[in-house]
């Protein structure tokens, strides 16, 4: 890795990075659920729900010692609901076994739930300047374009993003200079070399862009029945979801899975990474039967995004 070019890098994200709050602060706990929410999920998507969440859960043992139900609701629209229980088991254990201080050890951190390697790298180096690397979708693709080589795999370039990172002297403005290269500037499809900071020193500089040669997963179809309880004094009947599987954790009115799918048109459908649902709503005025209660007011209840367009349709507030 060239000393110029880490350079040239890091003076451009001076002069160029967006203002993120996330970038305005050491603070542990803070740039720890900014890493969380960002996995998977545009900054877009973030910016709205990342002071909201403080707002709720000011410190760790504020979270910790929430109901897993608060969680999960302010976590709605992120999606991924699964990181948000990793969060709160995080809070616990950081509570219970490290006296509620947030761990500065790499390996301690690595060993909370949700924490890969890479997120431990951006925490690490975010908060204590240690030369740990990034390595997300962003990073790898400037990595594989600087090096010419689309298809190395995650051992090499691990190796390359230490060896960049180690040369760098900045392992916290490093890191993000390479996640913000690749989120603006080297894009997957339409990459901006004529405004890259390096790009006279990049392998694949105004080159045709690489054919993406990772296979699709195919998306798979769901029906789902989805029965709604309503009544004008008690509210909507919700039953809670498995703690693992599609929409875990969160609360919905009672599901069937259709072995096929009926003949009217689904009510509304729903798109998760791979997998496509087709919900059929159907209003029932009988009495429910099973586990679950009634909700006199959703405004506290943790529903997936499907089920809040499903009864807006409807005209269930929620």
């Amino acid at each position: 890795m060239s000393s110029v070019r880490c350079n040239n890098l890091l003076e451009w994200y001076g002069k160029k990075a967006r203002k993120l709050p996330w970038r305005e602060t050491s603070d542990l706990y803070h740039i720890w659920i900014s890493e969380i929410m960002l996995q998977q999920t545009q900054v877009k998507t973030v910016l709205p729900r990342y002071s909201n969440w403080f707002e709720k859960f000011p410190d760790i043992a504020s979270l910790a010692s929430a109901p897993i139900d608060e969680l999960l609701k302010s976590w709605e629209g992120l999606g991924y609901y699964r990181r948000a229980r990793f969060i709160h088991r995080a809070a616990r254990i950081i509570v219970s076994e490290h006296s509620g201080v947030f761990p500065e050890s790499f390996n301690a951190i690595m060993a909370l739930p949700g924490i890969g390697r890479s997120t431990a790298g951006a925490i690490a180096s975010f908060s204590f300047g240690q030369p740990t690397p990034v390595l997300d979708g962003n990073v790898k693709r400037v990595l594989k374009r600087w090096h010419g080589s689309p298809e190395t795999g995650d051992r090499q370039l691990w190796t390359w993003a230490q060896n960049a990172i180690d040369v760098s002297g900045n392992p916290a403005d490093w890191n993000q200079a390479m996640m913000e290269l690749g989120a603006t500037i080297c894009s997957s499809r339409r990459p901006d070399c004529a405004h890259c900071p390096v790009s006279w020193n990049c392998s694949s500089a105004f080159q045709p862009v690489e054919p993406c040669t990772t296979k699709k997963t195919a998306v798979k179809h769901a029906h789902w029945q989805v029965t709604l309880y309503t009544c004008p004094t008690r509210g909507i009947w919700l039953t809670r979801r498995p703690d693992s599987g599609i929409w875990a954790s969160l609360w919905t009115p009672p599901i069937i899975e259709l072995a096929s799918p009926p003949e009217e048109k689904p009510c509304h459908i729903h798109m998760l990474t791979h997998r496509k649902l087709h919900l059929y709503g159907d209003l029932s005025n009988l009495s429910p039967s099973g586990e679950g209660q009634w909700f006199s007011s959703l405004e506290s209840v943790a529903l997936p995004t499907g089920i809040h367009r499903l009864l807006e349709k409807y005209g269930v507030a929620s």
